[in-house]
């Protein structure tokens, strides 16, 4: 919420040993890695959407987790705030670690305060809002203004714990607001009230019930717009940016009048919403600095645009029944939100089907960030996971490769290297994201683990195609991996490390790549069936090729990605292009991919269904 003053002292004190006491009995598993993925960051859920101790969501009914239930004292601190509670964390802050400077421009964070209790912490660590810093104490209360840009260094060793809670206040919260002291207005004779910690019944304690609509309303609209533009810094299209919003309003007040929050009108405000998202961008948006230091589109997007109107824009142009749009209205189970990585979609399929050339195409849709490049020292640079860490056994990762730490530091790797179609790096949340390794093919458990909102295209190339590309890619000598490869004695390895590689010493190279292929086709399909049907969709190699408009078309309507640009007649080469793509090209190799065929025809025949 933006505030009058950078940071509010409110007139309350508390016990912060008792409260260190309480929290070190907790169990060191229920920290989670922080949703923004800074480094050095983590939290652990006092009161989630559902309860929901792996929850780090914002939409739905908010209630105490099982660890609130063993807190009594932190109990009684909520209480004495007297407000309607929120999300609820307690946030630890490692040694030599900070939170990066951002903005809190997402929806929930409009109207909503955020009040923080210092329970773990040393002099030295500083909080800074805006021009303002300050160092919260021990036992004290603060809020601050989020509007602002803010970040917190912890320079000491020993890490910093905060109670941190969510919400819109309440009558009684106005009473301690109206007695709190600005942090740079010394007020003679003011002094907090302690509350102690006192043996005695569990205190009553209100939760949020409703927090992001499902259809946001006219009135709401109008005035979150005009928050937005007020805040927003002289540009020489704003009063564009500003007929665009009442444009909008306009649209949304019929719309509303129309259909309220009725699923039947859902796909006419995704429609309108886009559009006037899609205006503002190409109108200067993504260059219209606010006051806060971050661009106008960057807070349309983390805010207007994910809570206007919830993510079920699939199902209502699928022309489902009404009985299945109201199920696609839900939310998603709290486990499975991602406040950073927004749906990212991730390509998957054996080497050499064609995934550079359909990555380097989808890369070019508006608001898709990539990290440019494909993913290799990035995720292999974590030690964790680089085969060598498992004896060289293959590029396979599985869920629980995602620990904590690996969680974190590769989230935060992403993040720091993404970029847009124009170089430009992503908002602070809600990234739609495009990544593309074929090892990640070998990944698919792990990836849907570390973003919990991922999506998978699947890209099915003819395999006799595939295998010949194949073994052209590794006579190249172009695509070595792993040159040293302990006891590989064959040509130099080339492409992803498959399970099982260590039979294939003294093979030829046609069944080298044969098995690499079957290997890796056979567990991606049990991987995506493995997911619910709505994280994973199909393309096809030649359906590219012969129609890239009508198929990129298609796919960016699957993942929700938007798309501006005129198509030629075919797509251009890729970046690993060997030699121009010929369906007959194979037949160089026919001999010796005929005679392998036979070994993989199961594999064949499953990827073939699978993808019609």
């Amino acid at each position: 919420m933006k505030l009058q003053v950078p940071f509010v002292q409110l007139p309350l004190k508390f016990d912060a040993e008792a409260l260190a006491q309480e929290i070190e009995a907790l169990d060191e598993r229920a920290w989670r890695p922080h949703p923004q993925g800074y480094p050095g960051n983590s939290a652990l859920p006092l009161v989630s959407v559902d309860g929901d101790p792996a929850s780090d969501a914002l939409r739905g009914p908010m209630a105490p987790t099982p660890f609130l239930g063993r807190c009594p004292y932190l109990m009684q601190v909520l209480a004495s705030l007297d407000v309607v509670i929120g999300r609820t964390r307690l946030m630890r802050l490692a040694g030599q670690a900070e939170v990066s400077p951002h903005v809190d421009t997402a929806y929930y964070w409009w109207q909503r305060v955020r009040v923080h209790v210092p329970i773990v912490t040393q002099p030295t660590v500083r909080f800074n809002c805006g021009d303002a810093e300050v160092n919260m104490a021990a036992g004290e209360c603060w809020i601050f203004d989020t509007w602002r840009m803010h970040r917190v260094l912890n320079d000491a060793e020993r890490s910093r714990v905060h109670l941190v809670v969510d919400t819109v206040g309440g009558d009684g919260f106005t009473t301690l607001l109206m007695g709190g002291r600005p942090h740079n207005a010394p007020i003679n004779g003011w002094q907090p009230r302690v509350v102690a910690p006192q043996s005695e019944t569990p205190p009553l304690l209100r939760f949020e019930k409703r927090n992001l609509p499902t259809v946001m309303t006219p009135w709401e609209v109008r005035e979150y717009l005009l928050f937005l533009l007020n805040e927003t810094l002289p540009h020489p299209q704003l009063q564009m940016m500003q007929s665009s919003a009442a444009r909008l309003d306009r649209q949304w007040q019929a719309l509303w009048a129309c259909h309220g929050d009725d699923p039947e009108g859902w796909p006419e405000y995704r429609r309108a919403l886009d559009a006037f998202l899609m205006q503002m961008r190409q109108g200067g948006a993504t260059e219209a600095m606010m006051r806060n230091g971050t661009t106008l589109n960057a807070a349309l997007s983390a805010g207007l645009a994910r809570a206007a109107l919830a993510d079920v824009s699939a199902a209502t142009e699928a022309g489902e029944p009404r009985e299945a749009l109201q199920k696609a209205a839900a939310r998603p189970r709290a486990s499975e939100v991602d406040e950073v990585f927004d749906r990212p979609v991730f390509i998957v399929s054996s080497p050499r089907s064609g995934s550079t050339l359909l990555f380097e195409t989808l890369a070019k849709a508006p608001g898709v960030f990539t990290i440019g490049e494909e993913s290799h020292a990035m995720i292999e640079g974590i030690s964790e996971l680089h085969p060598a860490a498992r004896d060289f056994d293959s590029n396979r990762l599985l869920a629980d490769a995602a620990t904590l730490p690996v969680l974190t530091e590769l989230r935060t790797r992403f993040r720091q290297a993404l970029i847009d179609r124009d170089g430009k790096p992503p908002p602070d949340g809600g990234i739609r994201m495009l990544e593309k390794t074929p090892k990640n093919a070998l990944r698919i458990p792990f990836l849907a683990r570390v973003f919990p909102k991922a999506r998978f295209i699947y890209l099915y190339r003819d395999p006799r195609e595939t295998l010949a590309s194949m073994i052209e890619a590794w006579q190249s000598g172009r695509f070595r991996t792993y040159p040293q490869l302990p006891g590989w004695t064959g040509p130099t390895w080339s492409l992803l490390l498959i399970p099982g590689w260590r039979d294939l010493i003294d093979k030829p190279l046609h069944e080298i790549v044969a098995t690499q292929w079957e290997t890796t086709t056979r567990i991606t399909l049990d991987d995506l069936e493995a997911l619910p049907k709505g994280r994973w969709s199909v393309t096809r190699y030649d359906a590219l090729l012969a129609d890239p408009k009508s198929e990129i078309s298609r796919l960016c309507g699957t993942v929700e990605f938007e798309w501006d640009k005129p198509f030629d007649s075919e797509l251009p080469l890729s970046r690993y292009t060997l030699s121009k793509p010929d369906p007959q090209k194979w037949r160089k190799n026919e001999e010796v991919l005929e005679a392998v065929m036979p070994r993989i025809s199961a594999t064949v025949l499953r990827a073939e269904r699978f993808a019609s």
